[in-house]
């Protein structure tokens, strides 16, 4: 989500943006309505808001989740008052169950030529659903936590002598403001909420800590930037052009994406995506990027008017 300043207000009459788009009048009304007249759930609003406005991603499924948290930021900021939020199952590390398949193994060494072919398999069932979060949750500094936006999930197999898991992979929404990034790029504004779908982060890569496998964590990256352009296509209806992703500069060198030809473009400020008050002091991150075409400034920089 657009950081938002708090308290919300609308800026010269105009209601406050989402996803990086203005909200008209009109747009702002129905909003209204449907909050104060439908008597539903804070999840059920957020649906018909979407369904109502024509807030869809490509692929025609509704931005709910995003609508739902800027709901949640009118309610914060003053603007509008939501029915109180029902008691949900609990999330986040107690909700996942640690089995057998993601228990620690024996360390292994070696080259990327005793483990070939690797492959990344989409996650697509609930058994492998369970075993990414798991991966991730117990051997990501960062943990699992619910992406935002659109995403894809991977598994990583290596296949020599046998079939063997060797890490995670992630992408999802880009950030919707980035100063390097969009210096680098070269975009304005209008074109930024135009085209900023066509920009994916990857936002969670695991290689599993027992593993010694020299090139294995760039060879991953360089086959995952080519295999997820036709899945997120194929999901979302959008072929990204640019993938970036954020390295925290206190714990990693970023080696792996330098050798898989990842390009530095800058520094976070250390403020995340829902820093309404822009005060938090996260930790500074390395911004790097990869492109995906070979034109990919002139599609992101396209349209407008002119």
């Amino acid at each position: 989500m657009e950081q938002l300043s708090s308290p919300i207000v609308a800026v010269h009459g105009e209601p406050p943006t989402f996803c990086g788009r203005a909200v008209s009048q009109e747009e702002w009304k129905v909003l209204r309505e449907i909050v104060d007249s439908c008597g539903l759930s804070r999840h059920e609003l957020a649906g018909t808001i979407c369904e109502g406005l024509g807030w869809l991603r490509p692929n025609g499924r509704p931005k709910a989740r995003e609508c739902y948290e800027y709901l949640n930021l009118l309610e914060a900021g003053g603007l509008i008052q939501l029915p109180p939020q029902r008691e949900q199952r609990r999330r986040g590390p107690t909700s996942i169950r640690y089995s057998e398949a993601g228990q620690e193994r024996a360390r292994r060494e070696g080259t990327l030529s005793d483990v070939s072919p690797v492959r990344l398999g989409l996650v697509t069932t609930a058994q492998e659903r369970a075993l990414w979060r798991e991966l991730v949750e117990r051997y990501h500094y960062l943990g699992h936590k619910v992406p935002y936006g659109a995403h894809l999930r991977y598994l990583v197999w290596m296949s020599t002598p046998a079939t063997e898991l060797a890490g995670c992979v992630q992408f999802s929404s880009a950030a919707r403001r980035l100063a390097s990034r969009d210096r680098y790029i070269g975009w304005d504004e209008e074109r930024r909420q135009r085209n900023l779908q066509q920009v994916v982060s990857n936002s969670r890569f695991l290689i599993l800590p027992w593993l010694s496998i020299r090139g294995l964590a760039s060879h991953v990256l360089s086959v995952s930037a080519r295999v997820m352009v036709e899945d997120w296509e194929e999901a979302y209806r959008v072929k990204p052009v640019l993938l970036e992703t954020f390295v925290d500069r206190e714990r990693y060198e970023g080696t792996c994406y330098r050798a898989a030809n990842w390009v530095e473009v800058g520094q976070t400020t250390g403020r995340g995506r829902m820093d309404r008050d822009r005060t938090a002091a996260g930790p500074v991150k390395t911004c790097l990027v990869y492109p995906l075409t070979d034109d990919f400034r002139q599609r992101l920089c396209a349209g407008g008017r002119g």
